[in-house]
């Protein structure tokens, strides 16, 4: 009785060590004397002591950022660049039979990649396709890591750091094409407002008295603050009327 006591006690301790929990965001990848045998679903499952073994596998998606990478675009230009980069696991068993640490495997793909994307285009291709040159390492690192069982999801450039000079650089650039710009649209206004004068001066030119009419319109808004000063010039055919009946005036005046 004893004996059989003893015996059932071992019988129970080593089931009771053999149950390993698997939970749901993982799987179980399961050895039999060091061979694969199959991938061990959510919950509770046997793993026998000494003749099987087991190694659990997050397939939760990892944001892992990767490091600071210094590169060199193509015109040569030195960069500082950093990512962050979405992945998962889909399958369990790639993950472990085919590569020793895909958590280090990945890292070191992902900076490799940026380096030589950074390294095939411009800075200004760099700054302003920033979505384009993501998902081109995106893909190359999904393509790569297709057999170790990793799916990247995404790929994000955090930053793009330039040395001191460039920025300076740069700045110089963005000032000048400001200026240009303002240049630009300063001259288009100038020739839409003598356009619209051209075109003021021939309406008025067809019109009676409406030259005089602006003239006293322009002498009106002008009145109102007292410290201006108004020359008022009087139309070339006013002067010669006054001019004609003064000398009428004189010969008048001769004769009586």
């Amino acid at each position: 009785m004893g004996i059989l006591t003893i015996l059932i006690f071992i019988v129970v301790i080593i089931i009771l060590a053999s149950i390993k929990q698997i939970n749901q965001y993982e799987r179980g990848i399961k050895f039999c004397l060091g061979k694969f045998t199959k991938i061990m679903e959510p919950g509770w499952r046997l793993v026998i002591p000494v003749f099987q073994s087991y190694k659990k596998v997050d397939i939760r998606t990892k944001a892992v950022d990767v490091p600071e990478q210094e590169a060199i675009t193509k015109d040569n230009v030195s960069v500082k660049i950093n990512a962050v980069i979405y992945y998962k696991v889909f399958d369990a068993s790639k993950s472990v039979l085919e590569v020793e640490d895909f958590f280090y495997a990945v890292s070191q793909l992902a900076q490799t990649t940026m380096r030589n994307v950074v390294g095939s285009v411009s800075l200004d291709e760099l700054l302003s396709e920033r979505d384009k040159l993501s998902t081109e390492i995106c893909n190359i690192i999904d393509k790569a890591t297709d057999p170790w069982g990793i799916k990247v999801e995404n790929v994000e450039l955090k930053d793009v750091a330039l040395p001191e000079e460039m920025k300076r650089v740069i700045a110089r650039v963005a000032e000048a094409e400001r200026e240009k710009q303002a240049v630009i649209t300063k001259s288009i206004g100038e020739v839409e407002a003598s356009k619209n004068l051209a075109k003021a001066a021939e309406t008025m030119s067809k019109s009676d008295g409406a030259l005089h009419l602006r003239t006293l319109s322009t002498i009106n808004d002008i009145s109102s603050d007292q410290s201006n000063t108004i020359i008022f010039a009087l139309p070339i055919e006013v002067l010669r009327a006054i001019e004609n009946k003064n000398i009428d005036l004189s010969k008048i005046s001769k004769k009586n």
